[in-house]
């Protein structure tokens, strides 16, 4: 189930991906009175999880750096309450993938078997250790095929990134470093330019790049050792891992339906980017 865990989130992740590349989902946040992206982006992913603090939100997304929750926590709820967000998300999300499928592919009978089986998976799976994929089940389920294809694929993301979170706790690979470990991976060099870290204080990025030296992981250039890349396809290979108990809601015959179904919308989605 390991390799379908992969497939699967190949083919979800374009459908995820609208929320933060997208128009639609930000001007969505926007009308409501967000200020920026980031107020949007954490007062809608961390509204299912309740009017908690900042550092809850930290600890539950894992890959920020200490005080980027506290500036978007709990301001971005004051004027404006967590569930609107939330519905904002939803309704810009559909919209994109509305937009991008076009009429014909979005109202096709696959979209709709599609959404009702990974439904099906993303409402199957347990929820304990799950904190981001629990605050999602909490949330009602859209009746529309479009939205309640990008909801349960959120989902599942979700489940999929709390396994993650999880996989990198185990192998102590706090947050920036593994957006370093990411960026080494993808063949950036240096990491430290990596779209999500470069902004980091200097003496911060420098601080994690010596850790990791010191725990022989990255070489005096900054590039992977030996054992730091078989630091990373470890944490890949067990977030694949624990990322597949939602699929084994589906049949054998379920799942080659639902790869088949999600191959075009995947690969439509991915052609522009999800944008």
């Amino acid at each position: 189930m390991t390799d379908t865990a992969r497939r699967m989130h190949e083919l979800l992740e374009p459908i995820c991906l609208v929320t933060y590349f997208a128009d639609e989902c930000n001007e969505e946040l926007a009308a409501l009175g967000h200020r920026t992206y980031w107020d949007g982006y954490f007062a809608s992913r961390a509204a299912p999880l309740g009017r908690v603090p900042a550092h809850v939100v930290h600890a539950a997304f894992y890959s920020f750096a200490d005080g980027e929750a506290a500036r978007h926590i709990p301001s971005a709820w004051e004027t404006i309450p967590p569930e609107a967000s939330v519905a904002a998300r939803e309704r810009g999300s559909a919209a994109s993938l509305r937009r991008i499928l076009g009429e014909e592919l979005a109202g096709s009978p696959g979209l709709v078997r599609a959404a009702d089986l990974t439904t099906r998976a993303a409402t199957s799976a347990p929820m304990e250790g799950r904190v981001m994929y629990a605050g999602m089940r909490t949330l009602p389920l859209p009746s529309d095929p479009v939205a309640r294809l990008w909801h349960s694929a959120t989902m599942l993301r979700e489940y999929r990134g709390d396994g993650h979170v999880a996989a990198l706790v185990g192998a102590r690979i706090g947050g920036t470093e593994a957006h370093v470990l990411s960026a080494l991976d993808m063949g950036i060099h240096p990491p430290e330019s990596f779209g999500r870290i470069h902004h980091l204080p200097k003496k911060r990025l420098a601080a994690v790049m010596n850790g990791l030296r010191e725990r022989g992981l990255v070489d005096t250039e900054g590039r992977f050792t030996d054992a730091g890349r078989e630091t990373k396809q470890h944490i890949e290979a067990l977030t694949d891992e624990l990322a597949a108990p939602p699929y084994d809601a589906l049949s054998p015959a379920e799942l080659d339906a639902l790869i088949a179904d999600l191959e075009p919308i995947s690969a439509t989605l991915a052609a522009v980017g999800s944008q």
